[in-house]
Protein backbone atom coordinates (compact mmCIF):
# COMPACT_ATOMS: atom_id res chain seq x y z
CA UNK A 1 0.00 0.00 0.00
CA UNK A 2 1.22 3.53 -0.70
CA UNK A 3 2.36 5.50 2.27
CA UNK A 4 3.44 8.93 3.22
CA UNK A 5 5.74 9.99 5.98
CA UNK A 6 5.38 11.07 9.58
CA UNK A 7 6.56 14.60 10.31
CA UNK A 8 9.16 13.95 13.03
CA UNK A 9 11.85 12.77 10.61
CA UNK A 10 11.47 15.97 8.64
CA UNK A 11 11.22 18.10 11.76
CA UNK A 12 14.60 16.69 12.73
CA UNK A 13 15.92 17.64 9.30
CA UNK A 14 14.60 21.15 9.82
CA UNK A 15 16.33 21.43 13.18
CA UNK A 16 19.64 20.78 11.45
CA UNK A 17 18.83 23.63 9.07
CA UNK A 18 17.93 25.83 12.03
CA UNK A 19 21.30 25.20 13.63
CA UNK A 20 22.88 26.68 10.50
CA UNK A 21 20.34 29.42 9.87
CA UNK A 22 19.00 30.71 13.17
CA UNK A 23 18.16 34.18 11.87
CA UNK A 24 15.07 33.00 10.00
CA UNK A 25 12.04 34.88 11.33
CA UNK A 26 10.06 31.78 12.15
CA UNK A 27 12.96 29.77 13.62
CA UNK A 28 12.10 30.28 17.30
CA UNK A 29 8.40 29.56 16.82
CA UNK A 30 9.15 26.42 14.88
CA UNK A 31 11.74 25.22 17.39
CA UNK A 32 9.25 25.75 20.22
CA UNK A 33 6.70 23.76 18.23
CA UNK A 34 9.14 20.90 17.81
CA UNK A 35 9.87 20.88 21.56
CA UNK A 36 6.15 20.82 22.36
CA UNK A 37 5.54 18.04 19.82
CA UNK A 38 8.29 15.91 21.35
CA UNK A 39 6.65 16.39 24.75
CA UNK A 40 3.33 15.33 23.16
CA UNK A 41 1.85 18.72 23.99
CA UNK A 42 0.10 18.77 20.65
CA UNK A 43 -2.16 21.74 21.41
CA UNK A 44 0.87 23.95 22.11
CA UNK A 45 2.70 22.45 19.12
CA UNK A 46 -0.15 23.40 16.78
CA UNK A 47 -0.14 26.97 18.12
CA UNK A 48 3.62 27.37 17.53
CA UNK A 49 3.58 25.63 14.16
CA UNK A 50 0.74 27.89 13.00
CA UNK A 51 2.76 30.96 13.85
CA UNK A 52 5.72 29.60 11.89
CA UNK A 53 3.49 28.37 9.06
CA UNK A 54 1.87 31.77 8.60
CA UNK A 55 5.36 33.20 8.16
CA UNK A 56 5.99 30.76 5.31
CA UNK A 57 7.70 27.79 6.98
CA UNK A 58 6.91 24.85 4.63
CA UNK A 59 7.90 22.22 7.19
CA UNK A 60 5.55 23.77 9.76
CA UNK A 61 2.82 23.83 7.13
CA UNK A 62 3.42 20.18 6.32
CA UNK A 63 3.52 19.22 9.98
CA UNK A 64 0.25 21.04 10.60
CA UNK A 65 -1.27 19.16 7.69
CA UNK A 66 -0.16 15.90 9.27
CA UNK A 67 -1.52 16.83 12.71
CA UNK A 68 -4.92 17.76 11.26
CA UNK A 69 -4.90 14.56 9.21
CA UNK A 70 -4.17 12.40 12.25
CA UNK A 71 -6.13 14.42 14.81
CA UNK A 72 -3.18 15.36 17.01
CA UNK A 73 -4.02 18.29 19.30
CA UNK A 74 -7.15 18.93 17.28
CA UNK A 75 -10.13 16.98 15.95
CA UNK A 76 -9.24 15.13 12.75
CA UNK A 77 -9.93 17.46 9.83
CA UNK A 78 -8.95 16.45 6.32
CA UNK A 79 -10.06 19.80 4.87
CA UNK A 80 -7.57 21.67 7.04
CA UNK A 81 -4.92 19.02 6.38
CA UNK A 82 -5.32 19.55 2.63
CA UNK A 83 -5.18 23.34 3.08
CA UNK A 84 -1.82 23.26 4.87
CA UNK A 85 -0.37 20.62 2.55
CA UNK A 86 -1.33 22.78 -0.44
CA UNK A 87 0.47 25.78 1.02
CA UNK A 88 3.65 23.76 1.50
CA UNK A 89 3.26 22.14 -1.92
CA UNK A 90 3.22 25.56 -3.56
CA UNK A 91 6.66 26.12 -2.02
CA UNK A 92 7.94 22.91 -3.57
CA UNK A 93 7.94 20.72 -0.44
CA UNK A 94 8.29 17.12 -1.58
CA UNK A 95 6.94 15.91 1.76
CA UNK A 96 3.78 17.96 1.30
CA UNK A 97 3.44 16.85 -2.32
CA UNK A 98 3.46 13.21 -1.23
CA UNK A 99 1.03 13.86 1.62
CA UNK A 100 -1.37 15.83 -0.54
CA UNK A 101 -1.14 13.13 -3.21
CA UNK A 102 -2.23 10.63 -0.55
CA UNK A 103 -5.31 12.73 0.23
CA UNK A 104 -6.23 12.97 -3.47
CA UNK A 105 -5.71 9.25 -3.95
CA UNK A 106 -8.12 8.44 -1.13
CA UNK A 107 -10.51 11.39 -1.45
CA UNK A 108 -9.78 12.72 2.03
CA UNK A 109 -10.65 16.42 2.34
CA UNK A 110 -10.64 16.73 -1.45
CA UNK A 111 -12.50 15.04 -4.28
CA UNK A 112 -10.81 11.76 -5.13
CA UNK A 113 -8.58 12.37 -8.13
CA UNK A 114 -6.01 9.75 -9.12
CA UNK A 115 -4.58 11.96 -11.86
CA UNK A 116 -3.90 14.76 -9.41
CA UNK A 117 -2.32 12.26 -7.04
CA UNK A 118 -0.06 11.07 -9.86
CA UNK A 119 0.88 14.67 -10.70
CA UNK A 120 1.85 15.37 -7.09
CA UNK A 121 3.78 12.12 -6.72
CA UNK A 122 5.61 13.00 -9.93
CA UNK A 123 6.65 16.36 -8.49
CA UNK A 124 8.02 14.72 -5.34
CA UNK A 125 9.66 11.87 -7.25
CA UNK A 126 11.39 14.34 -9.58
CA UNK A 127 13.02 15.86 -6.49
CA UNK A 128 14.36 12.43 -5.57
CA UNK A 129 11.92 11.86 -2.71
CA UNK A 130 11.86 8.07 -2.18
CA UNK A 131 8.30 8.05 -0.82
CA UNK A 132 7.12 9.98 -3.86
CA UNK A 133 8.97 7.53 -6.08
CA UNK A 134 7.42 4.58 -4.30
CA UNK A 135 3.91 5.98 -4.50
CA UNK A 136 4.35 6.81 -8.18
CA UNK A 137 5.46 3.22 -8.76
CA UNK A 138 2.35 2.04 -6.93
CA UNK A 139 0.10 4.11 -9.21
CA UNK A 140 1.81 2.70 -12.33
CA UNK A 141 1.56 -0.85 -11.03
CA UNK A 142 -2.17 -0.58 -10.38
CA UNK A 143 -3.10 1.74 -13.22
CA UNK A 144 -4.53 4.42 -10.93
CA UNK A 145 -4.75 7.76 -12.76
CA UNK A 146 -2.36 6.55 -15.41
CA UNK A 147 -2.00 3.66 -17.86
CA UNK A 148 -0.89 0.52 -16.04
CA UNK A 149 2.79 -0.09 -16.75
CA UNK A 150 4.71 -2.71 -14.75
CA UNK A 151 8.06 -1.72 -16.23
CA UNK A 152 7.58 1.93 -15.28
CA UNK A 153 6.39 0.85 -11.85
CA UNK A 154 9.52 -1.21 -11.40
CA UNK A 155 11.71 1.72 -12.49
CA UNK A 156 10.29 3.99 -9.79
CA UNK A 157 10.32 1.23 -7.18
CA UNK A 158 14.01 0.65 -7.87
CA UNK A 159 14.85 4.34 -7.52
CA UNK A 160 13.10 4.39 -4.15
CA UNK A 161 14.62 1.06 -3.07
CA UNK A 162 18.12 2.33 -3.84
CA UNK A 163 17.51 4.98 -1.20
CA UNK A 164 16.52 2.29 1.28
CA UNK A 165 12.75 2.63 1.04
CA UNK A 166 11.45 -0.58 2.60
CA UNK A 167 8.01 -0.38 0.97
CA UNK A 168 9.66 -0.20 -2.45
CA UNK A 169 11.89 -3.16 -1.60
CA UNK A 170 8.79 -5.10 -0.58
CA UNK A 171 7.02 -4.19 -3.82
CA UNK A 172 9.99 -5.22 -5.96
CA UNK A 173 10.06 -8.53 -4.11
CA UNK A 174 6.36 -9.01 -4.77
CA UNK A 175 6.74 -8.27 -8.48
CA UNK A 176 9.58 -10.78 -8.78
CA UNK A 177 7.56 -13.37 -6.86
CA UNK A 178 4.50 -12.88 -9.09
CA UNK A 179 6.36 -12.22 -12.35
CA UNK A 180 4.79 -8.81 -12.95
CA UNK A 181 6.89 -6.80 -15.38
CA UNK A 182 9.86 -9.09 -14.78
CA UNK A 183 10.70 -12.76 -15.13
CA UNK A 184 9.49 -14.62 -12.05
CA UNK A 185 12.49 -14.92 -9.75
CA UNK A 186 11.99 -16.29 -6.23
CA UNK A 187 15.64 -15.75 -5.29
CA UNK A 188 15.44 -12.04 -6.10
CA UNK A 189 12.08 -11.80 -4.35
CA UNK A 190 13.62 -13.26 -1.21
CA UNK A 191 16.60 -10.90 -1.40
CA UNK A 192 14.33 -7.88 -1.57
CA UNK A 193 11.98 -9.18 1.11
CA UNK A 194 14.96 -9.66 3.41
CA UNK A 195 16.10 -6.08 2.90
CA UNK A 196 12.65 -4.78 3.81
CA UNK A 197 12.16 -7.30 6.62
CA UNK A 198 15.47 -6.29 8.20
CA UNK A 199 14.07 -2.75 8.37
CA UNK A 200 11.14 -4.10 10.35
CA UNK A 201 8.46 -3.94 7.65
CA UNK A 202 5.83 -6.42 8.82
CA UNK A 203 4.43 -7.27 5.38
CA UNK A 204 7.93 -8.12 4.17
CA UNK A 205 8.42 -10.35 7.20
CA UNK A 206 5.08 -12.01 6.41
CA UNK A 207 5.91 -12.55 2.73
CA UNK A 208 9.34 -13.90 3.59
CA UNK A 209 7.77 -16.28 6.10
CA UNK A 210 5.48 -17.59 3.36
CA UNK A 211 8.51 -18.28 1.16
CA UNK A 212 10.18 -20.27 3.93
CA UNK A 213 6.97 -22.09 4.81
CA UNK A 214 6.38 -23.19 1.21
CA UNK A 215 10.02 -23.62 0.17
CA UNK A 216 9.87 -21.09 -2.65
CA UNK A 217 13.37 -19.92 -3.54
CA UNK A 218 14.77 -21.27 -0.27
CA UNK A 219 15.03 -24.59 1.51
CA UNK A 220 11.72 -25.11 3.29
CA UNK A 221 12.16 -24.10 6.92
CA UNK A 222 9.05 -24.08 9.08
CA UNK A 223 10.97 -22.85 12.12
CA UNK A 224 12.21 -19.77 10.27
CA UNK A 225 8.70 -19.18 8.94
CA UNK A 226 7.30 -19.22 12.47
CA UNK A 227 10.01 -16.81 13.66
CA UNK A 228 9.19 -14.34 10.91
CA UNK A 229 5.44 -14.69 11.36
CA UNK A 230 5.90 -13.87 15.05
CA UNK A 231 7.88 -10.72 14.21
CA UNK A 232 5.15 -9.56 11.83
CA UNK A 233 2.32 -10.61 14.15
CA UNK A 234 3.84 -8.58 16.98
CA UNK A 235 3.44 -5.53 14.74
CA UNK A 236 -0.22 -6.33 14.14
CA UNK A 237 0.05 -8.06 10.77
CA UNK A 238 -3.29 -9.88 10.52
CA UNK A 239 -2.06 -12.33 7.88
CA UNK A 240 0.78 -13.50 10.11
CA UNK A 241 -1.50 -13.68 13.13
CA UNK A 242 -3.88 -15.91 11.19
CA UNK A 243 -1.08 -18.12 9.84
CA UNK A 244 0.34 -18.57 13.33
CA UNK A 245 -3.11 -19.49 14.58
CA UNK A 246 -3.33 -22.13 11.84
CA UNK A 247 0.15 -23.44 12.61
CA UNK A 248 -0.66 -23.89 16.31
CA UNK A 249 -4.10 -25.25 15.44
CA UNK A 250 -2.85 -28.11 13.26
CA UNK A 251 0.58 -28.48 14.88
CA UNK A 252 2.61 -27.94 11.71
CA UNK A 253 6.01 -26.38 12.41
CA UNK A 254 5.18 -25.94 16.07
CA UNK A 255 3.81 -28.07 18.88
CA UNK A 256 0.03 -28.17 18.60
CA UNK A 257 -1.39 -25.66 21.04
CA UNK A 258 -5.08 -24.80 20.80
CA UNK A 259 -4.79 -22.01 23.38
CA UNK A 260 -2.13 -20.27 21.29
CA UNK A 261 -4.16 -20.90 18.16
CA UNK A 262 -7.15 -19.16 19.75
CA UNK A 263 -4.96 -16.25 20.84
CA UNK A 264 -3.61 -15.61 17.36
CA UNK A 265 -6.95 -16.21 15.64
CA UNK A 266 -8.50 -13.68 18.02
CA UNK A 267 -5.90 -11.06 17.15
CA UNK A 268 -6.49 -11.52 13.44
CA UNK A 269 -10.27 -11.82 13.76
CA UNK A 270 -10.40 -8.51 15.65
CA UNK A 271 -8.78 -6.91 12.60
CA UNK A 272 -11.44 -8.34 10.34
CA UNK A 273 -9.69 -11.41 8.95
CA UNK A 274 -12.50 -13.57 7.53
CA UNK A 275 -10.48 -16.79 7.75
CA UNK A 276 -9.56 -16.05 11.36
CA UNK A 277 -13.17 -15.29 12.28
CA UNK A 278 -14.29 -18.57 10.73
CA UNK A 279 -11.57 -20.70 12.34
CA UNK A 280 -12.07 -19.02 15.71
CA UNK A 281 -15.80 -19.75 15.46
CA UNK A 282 -14.93 -23.42 14.90
CA UNK A 283 -12.75 -23.36 18.04
CA UNK A 284 -15.63 -21.97 20.11
CA UNK A 285 -18.12 -24.37 18.56
CA UNK A 286 -15.92 -27.40 19.21
CA UNK A 287 -14.44 -26.22 22.51
CA UNK A 288 -10.82 -26.39 21.38
CA UNK A 289 -8.53 -24.05 23.34
CA UNK A 290 -11.56 -22.33 24.86
CA UNK A 291 -14.67 -23.27 26.78
CA UNK A 292 -17.31 -24.32 24.25
CA UNK A 293 -19.53 -21.34 23.54
CA UNK A 294 -22.13 -21.67 20.79
CA UNK A 295 -23.26 -18.05 21.13
CA UNK A 296 -19.73 -16.77 20.51
CA UNK A 297 -19.33 -19.21 17.64
CA UNK A 298 -22.53 -17.89 16.08
CA UNK A 299 -21.37 -14.29 16.54
CA UNK A 300 -18.11 -15.01 14.76
CA UNK A 301 -19.81 -16.95 11.98
CA UNK A 302 -22.05 -13.92 11.45
CA UNK A 303 -19.01 -11.63 11.14
CA UNK A 304 -17.36 -13.93 8.60
CA UNK A 305 -20.65 -14.54 6.79
CA UNK A 306 -21.19 -10.80 6.41
CA UNK A 307 -17.84 -10.65 4.60
CA UNK A 308 -18.87 -13.40 2.21
CA UNK A 309 -17.47 -16.58 3.77
CA UNK A 310 -19.62 -19.37 2.34
CA UNK A 311 -18.44 -21.85 4.97
CA UNK A 312 -19.40 -19.43 7.74
CA UNK A 313 -22.81 -18.87 6.13
CA UNK A 314 -23.35 -22.62 5.93
CA UNK A 315 -22.34 -23.22 9.55
CA UNK A 316 -24.49 -20.32 10.69
CA UNK A 317 -27.44 -21.78 8.82
CA UNK A 318 -26.83 -25.09 10.58
CA UNK A 319 -26.83 -23.31 13.96
CA UNK A 320 -30.16 -21.68 13.12
CA UNK A 321 -31.52 -25.06 12.06
CA UNK A 322 -30.40 -26.76 15.27
CA UNK A 323 -30.87 -23.80 17.62
CA UNK A 324 -27.29 -23.76 18.84
CA UNK A 325 -26.05 -20.35 20.01
CA UNK A 326 -29.10 -18.73 18.44
CA UNK A 327 -32.85 -19.20 18.69
CA UNK A 328 -33.92 -22.06 16.44
CA UNK A 329 -35.19 -20.56 13.18
CA UNK A 330 -35.91 -22.95 10.31
CA UNK A 331 -36.93 -20.22 7.82
CA UNK A 332 -33.66 -18.32 8.43
CA UNK A 333 -31.69 -21.55 8.07
CA UNK A 334 -33.48 -22.28 4.79
CA UNK A 335 -32.83 -18.72 3.56
CA UNK A 336 -29.10 -19.02 4.19
CA UNK A 337 -28.90 -22.51 2.68
CA UNK A 338 -30.73 -21.28 -0.41
CA UNK A 339 -28.28 -18.41 -0.93
CA UNK A 340 -25.39 -20.86 -0.79
CA UNK A 341 -27.13 -23.56 -2.82
CA UNK A 342 -27.64 -21.06 -5.64
CA UNK A 343 -23.87 -20.45 -5.55
CA UNK A 344 -23.30 -24.18 -6.05
CA UNK A 345 -22.22 -25.17 -2.53
CA UNK A 346 -22.93 -28.90 -2.32
CA UNK A 347 -23.29 -28.98 1.47
CA UNK A 348 -25.93 -26.24 1.36
CA UNK A 349 -27.75 -28.00 -1.48
CA UNK A 350 -27.82 -31.16 0.63
CA UNK A 351 -29.01 -29.37 3.78
CA UNK A 352 -31.70 -27.45 1.90
CA UNK A 353 -32.86 -30.70 0.28
CA UNK A 354 -33.30 -32.17 3.76
CA UNK A 355 -35.45 -29.19 4.76
CA UNK A 356 -37.65 -29.61 1.68
CA UNK A 357 -37.91 -33.35 2.23
CA UNK A 358 -39.01 -32.87 5.84
CA UNK A 359 -40.90 -29.58 5.48
CA UNK A 360 -38.74 -27.64 7.94
CA UNK A 361 -38.79 -23.89 7.30
CA UNK A 362 -40.30 -24.48 3.87
CA UNK A 363 -43.38 -26.17 2.43
CA UNK A 364 -42.60 -29.88 2.04
CA UNK A 365 -41.64 -30.54 -1.56
CA UNK A 366 -40.20 -33.93 -2.50
CA UNK A 367 -39.52 -32.90 -6.10
CA UNK A 368 -37.43 -29.92 -4.96
CA UNK A 369 -35.62 -32.13 -2.48
CA UNK A 370 -34.75 -34.59 -5.26
CA UNK A 371 -33.56 -31.76 -7.51
CA UNK A 372 -31.24 -30.43 -4.80
CA UNK A 373 -29.97 -33.88 -3.83
CA UNK A 374 -29.07 -34.47 -7.48
CA UNK A 375 -27.13 -31.22 -7.66
CA UNK A 376 -25.17 -32.06 -4.51
CA UNK A 377 -24.68 -35.72 -5.45
CA UNK A 378 -23.24 -34.69 -8.83
CA UNK A 379 -20.58 -32.79 -6.88
CA UNK A 380 -19.71 -35.88 -4.86
CA UNK A 381 -21.70 -35.11 -1.70
CA UNK A 382 -21.92 -38.51 -0.04
CA UNK A 383 -24.89 -37.64 2.15
CA UNK A 384 -26.94 -36.64 -0.88
CA UNK A 385 -25.88 -39.79 -2.74
CA UNK A 386 -27.11 -41.90 0.18
CA UNK A 387 -30.40 -40.04 0.56
CA UNK A 388 -31.05 -40.02 -3.18
CA UNK A 389 -30.24 -43.73 -3.31
CA UNK A 390 -32.84 -44.36 -0.61
CA UNK A 391 -35.40 -42.28 -2.52
CA UNK A 392 -34.84 -44.33 -5.71
CA UNK A 393 -34.89 -47.55 -3.74
CA UNK A 394 -38.33 -46.72 -2.31
CA UNK A 395 -39.65 -44.76 -5.30
CA UNK A 396 -40.45 -41.66 -3.24
CA UNK A 397 -41.27 -38.89 -5.71
CA UNK A 398 -39.34 -40.68 -8.47
CA UNK A 399 -39.82 -43.82 -10.52
CA UNK A 400 -38.42 -46.64 -8.40
CA UNK A 401 -35.03 -47.76 -9.70
CA UNK A 402 -32.89 -50.22 -7.80
CA UNK A 403 -30.16 -49.84 -10.41
CA UNK A 404 -29.95 -46.09 -9.76
CA UNK A 405 -30.02 -46.70 -6.03
CA UNK A 406 -27.11 -49.13 -6.37
CA UNK A 407 -25.14 -46.65 -8.46
CA UNK A 408 -25.57 -43.92 -5.85
CA UNK A 409 -24.87 -46.18 -2.87
CA UNK A 410 -21.67 -47.39 -4.54
CA UNK A 411 -20.44 -43.80 -5.05
CA UNK A 412 -21.01 -42.95 -1.40
CA UNK A 413 -19.70 -46.30 -0.12
CA UNK A 414 -16.45 -45.71 -1.97
CA UNK A 415 -16.10 -42.47 0.05
CA UNK A 416 -16.21 -44.54 3.22
CA UNK A 417 -19.71 -43.53 4.41
CA UNK A 418 -20.90 -46.30 6.70
CA UNK A 419 -24.60 -45.73 5.97
CA UNK A 420 -23.94 -46.07 2.24
CA UNK A 421 -21.96 -49.26 2.89
CA UNK A 422 -24.82 -50.57 5.00
CA UNK A 423 -27.43 -49.78 2.35
CA UNK A 424 -25.24 -51.20 -0.43
CA UNK A 425 -24.96 -54.45 1.55
CA UNK A 426 -28.76 -54.58 1.79
CA UNK A 427 -29.01 -54.41 -2.00
CA UNK A 428 -26.65 -57.41 -2.30
CA UNK A 429 -28.52 -59.27 0.43
CA UNK A 430 -31.91 -58.88 -1.27
CA UNK A 431 -30.62 -58.88 -4.85
CA UNK A 432 -32.06 -55.45 -5.61
CA UNK A 433 -30.34 -53.89 -8.62
CA UNK A 434 -27.52 -56.43 -8.36
CA UNK A 435 -27.19 -60.21 -8.36
CA UNK A 436 -27.87 -61.54 -4.84
CA UNK A 437 -24.49 -62.09 -3.20
CA UNK A 438 -24.21 -62.87 0.53
CA UNK A 439 -20.41 -62.57 0.40
CA UNK A 440 -20.61 -59.00 -0.89
CA UNK A 441 -23.33 -58.21 1.61
CA UNK A 442 -21.14 -59.60 4.39
CA UNK A 443 -18.14 -57.60 3.08
CA UNK A 444 -19.97 -54.24 3.08
CA UNK A 445 -21.70 -54.86 6.42
CA UNK A 446 -18.34 -55.83 7.90
CA UNK A 447 -16.79 -52.57 6.69
CA UNK A 448 -19.74 -50.54 7.99
CA UNK A 449 -19.65 -52.35 11.32
CA UNK A 450 -16.00 -51.38 11.79
CA UNK A 451 -17.15 -47.75 11.60
CA UNK A 452 -19.65 -48.34 14.40
CA UNK A 453 -22.80 -48.89 12.35
CA UNK A 454 -25.01 -50.85 14.78
CA UNK A 455 -27.40 -52.00 12.05
CA UNK A 456 -24.49 -53.57 10.21
CA UNK A 457 -23.37 -55.43 13.34
CA UNK A 458 -26.86 -56.90 13.72
CA UNK A 459 -27.26 -57.85 10.06
CA UNK A 460 -23.83 -59.47 9.95
CA UNK A 461 -25.12 -62.08 12.38
CA UNK A 462 -28.14 -62.67 10.16
CA UNK A 463 -26.20 -63.14 6.91
CA UNK A 464 -23.61 -65.40 8.56
CA UNK A 465 -26.34 -67.96 9.25
CA UNK A 466 -26.91 -68.24 5.51
CA UNK A 467 -23.24 -68.68 4.63
CA UNK A 468 -20.75 -71.52 4.79
CA UNK A 469 -17.48 -71.18 6.70
CA UNK A 470 -15.67 -70.91 3.36
CA UNK A 471 -18.01 -68.14 2.16
CA UNK A 472 -17.48 -66.20 5.40
CA UNK A 473 -13.70 -66.54 5.03
CA UNK A 474 -13.94 -65.30 1.43
CA UNK A 475 -16.09 -62.34 2.53
CA UNK A 476 -13.57 -61.41 5.23
CA UNK A 477 -10.80 -61.55 2.63
CA UNK A 478 -12.81 -59.31 0.31
CA UNK A 479 -13.31 -56.81 3.15
CA UNK A 480 -9.56 -56.66 3.86
CA UNK A 481 -8.77 -56.15 0.19
CA UNK A 482 -11.47 -53.51 -0.16
CA UNK A 483 -10.19 -51.58 2.83
CA UNK A 484 -6.65 -51.74 1.40
CA UNK A 485 -7.97 -50.17 -1.81
CA UNK A 486 -9.65 -47.43 0.23
CA UNK A 487 -13.11 -48.88 -0.69
CA UNK A 488 -12.55 -48.39 -4.42
CA UNK A 489 -13.53 -51.03 -7.02
CA UNK A 490 -14.84 -53.44 -4.43
CA UNK A 491 -17.94 -54.52 -6.31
Amino acid sequence: MPTHTTPMKHIAQMLIALAICTSVAWADEFEDGVAAYKQKDYVEAILKFKNAAKQGNPIAQTTLGFMYEKGQGTPKNYDDAAKWYKMATEQGSAIAQVSLGYLYRNGYGVSQDYREAVRLYNLAAAQGDPIGQFNLGYMYKNGFGITQDYEEAMRWYRLAAQQGNASAQLSIGSMHEDGHGVVKDYAEAIRMYKLAADKGLSQAQHNLALMYENGRGVVQDQGEAVRLYKLAAAQGNAGSQYNLGLIFDIGKGAIQNYVEAVRFYTLAATQGSVSAQYNLALMYEEGRGVVRNYAEAARLYKLAATQGSVNAQNNLALMYEEGRGVAQDYPEAARLYRLLAEQGLATAQHNLALMYENGRGVVQDQAEAVRLYKLAAAQGNGGSQVNLGLIYSKGQGVVQSYAEAVRLYRLAAEQGLSQAQYNFALMYYHGHGVVKDYSRAHMWWSLAAEKGNTGAVKDLDIVKKKMTIQQIAEAQKLARECQARNFKNCG
